[in-house]
């Protein structure tokens, strides 16, 4: 038996805080979303990292820069992380920001 949004076992009730109902392809598109977001602030917190510790791999710098370096990478990527993550979601969330037109090429519905 196929579970649409039923309340079974009071996982993913089919009302929410609106009252109303996600169907499957919401539910698929705000997990797609949240895996963009994950992946891509992964992404943008690596090459942080990488930028602010890579001068540690290859300069001949004391154990305190190095570990300053180390420090400060870290703390830099786990900002980022967190505000990649934070602006994708809420971009997804507001929706977007003009209709699409009905028709590919078309600016407008008289043209």
């Amino acid at each position: 038996m196929r579970n649409n949004g039923g309340n079974a076992g009071g996982y993913g009730g089919s009302t929410g805080a609106t009252g109303a109902g996600r169907t499957q392809a919401q539910r698929d598109a705000v997990t797609v979303e949240i895996g963009y977001a994950l992946a891509s602030a992964v992404f943008v917190a690596a090459v942080a990292f990488g930028v602010v510790t890579g001068p540690a791999l290859f300069l001949d710098l004391s154990p305190g820069a190095v570990h300053a370096l180390m420090t400060v990478g870290g703390i830099l990527a786990t900002v980022l992380f967190a505000l990649r993550v934070a602006t994708v979601l809420f971009r997804f969330r507001q929706g977007p920001a003009l209709p699409q037109p009905s028709q590919p090429g078309r600016t407008s519905p008289d043209s």
